[in-house]
């Protein structure tokens, strides 16, 4: 058994190198190519990647979701808060509920049932930095769009819970609203919220006085590791958001630990080959023949969702006088989606069972249209920018 898991293990590397070549040579992110490699080798072809493996590796998941959000959190530093205001908190704002708006209300004009709109639309509102992340590192990019998108992607987890929490309570209300409890629907995801960032505080104060007598680079990634383990870990055991908590560990950290930039350096030695494995995983856990149940009420969600975070980002931007490079490009950036999205599949199907199947299906599919389409169209609008650096 373990003698095939290196051989899976190998089997997956090696085609990721391949494909991401591939990708590389046709002008797109290694990231697409690693998926790609994953759908191929996945139950929807090959069957070399079984769902058995699928369901197995989600350890691999969760480092890398883990090692993504925390890197995240890295880019919080105070002085660029400082320097730029408010503004990326509104345009996560205006670009979640454009989501949320334009799907929402498009869904109810086709026809869709009211309950499943609302859900649907709130759910269109969350936005995955991992594939979006990957664009950025391979392409070094960096200016005022790619500081922006990494400050927005992060506070968007954060507006997406509290809007689900509101769209529940609608839901509920629309079902019985004599026992709809509004005080409950609302608190829920704020508790979700604070107890992640207070893991993220009191363990960042931990990291920082060990990296006071550990400093070795060895000892430097072993300290990253077990921290951003742990506090992933401790976040779903009291029912926090692991990705926020994980993001609040990189966000204290680099305002109260002055050699952050070496942290950040010996860590990014470690997590390419979790990175290629999870996204190869990630496409080998799409069933193809599922495309075929979208139907219309998935290519609704799947364009007016990009439509209203394109939307809703240029309307942040303006009313915050950003760059024109900011209003423009920014909303083509956020169109990847899992994580959350995946996790509030799981409350709104016991919200409406009847269409519990339906929202599957939408989301899972979404998700990989997004997550191939995506990383192209964060790396032609960085381009545009004039943000990408090198060639990578």
């Amino acid at each position: 058994m373990e003698n095939q898991i290196l051989f899976d293990t190998a089997v997956m590397i090696f085609a990721a190198i391949a494909l991401g070549r591939a990708a590389k040579l046709l002008k797109m992110p290694n990231v697409t190519g690693y998926l790609i490699a994953g759908l191929i080798l996945g139950p929807s072809f090959l069957n070399v990647v079984t769902q058995e493996m699928v369901d197995g590796f989600v350890i691999i998941s969760d480092i890398a979701l883990a090692f993504i959000a925390f890197s995240i959190g890295s880019e919080f530093d105070l002085a660029y808060f400082k320097k730029v205001g408010i503004a990326p908190v509104i345009i996560a704002i205006t670009e979640a509920f454009g989501a949320i708006i334009l799907v929402t209300l498009t869904l109810i004009l086709f026809g869709f049932d009211l309950k499943l709109s609302i859900l649907l639309g709130a759910i269109a509102s969350a936005t995955a930095p991992a594939q979006t992340i990957m664009v950025i590192n391979q392409y070094k990019a960096k200016g005022p769009l790619t500081s922006m998108l990494m400050s927005v992607v992060a506070i968007d987890d954060v507006v997406a819970l509290i809007g689900f929490g509101f769209a529940s309570t609608a839901v509920k209300m629309i079902d019985n609203p004599e026992n709809a409890n509004l005080l409950k629907s609302i608190l829920s995801p704020i508790y979700e919220i604070i107890i992640s960032f207070a893991i993220g505080i009191v363990l960042s104060i931990a990291m920082r006085i060990l990296f006071k007598w550990f400093k070795k680079p060895a000892n430097v990634i072993c300290i990253t590791l077990g921290f951003v383990s742990f506090t992933y870990w401790l976040a779903n055991v009291v029912h926090g958001s692991p990705l926020l908590a994980c993001m609040a560990l990189g966000a204290v950290l680099v305002n109260i630990y002055p050699d952050i930039d070496r942290v950040m350096q010996v860590t990014e030695y470690f997590t390419p080959p979790i990175f290629m494995i999870f996204f190869v995983i990630s496409g080998a856990g799409f069933d193809v023949s599922a495309l075929a149940g979208i139907g219309v009420i998935g290519l609704i969600y799947v364009v007016m969702r990009v439509l209203g975070k394109v939307a809703g980002s240029w309307f942040g931007g303006k009313i915050t006088k950003q760059e024109n490079k900011i209003c423009k490009y920014l909303g083509p950036t956020l169109m990847p989606q899992a994580g959350v999205a995946l996790g509030l599949i799981v409350v709104a199907s016991t919200l409406v069972p009847d269409y519990a199947a339906q929202i599957r299906v939408v989301i899972l599919c979404s998700t990989f249209i997004y997550s191939v389409i995506g990383p192209v169209a964060a790396k032609f609008a960085l381009e545009k920018a004039g943000e990408i650096q090198t060639k990578g």
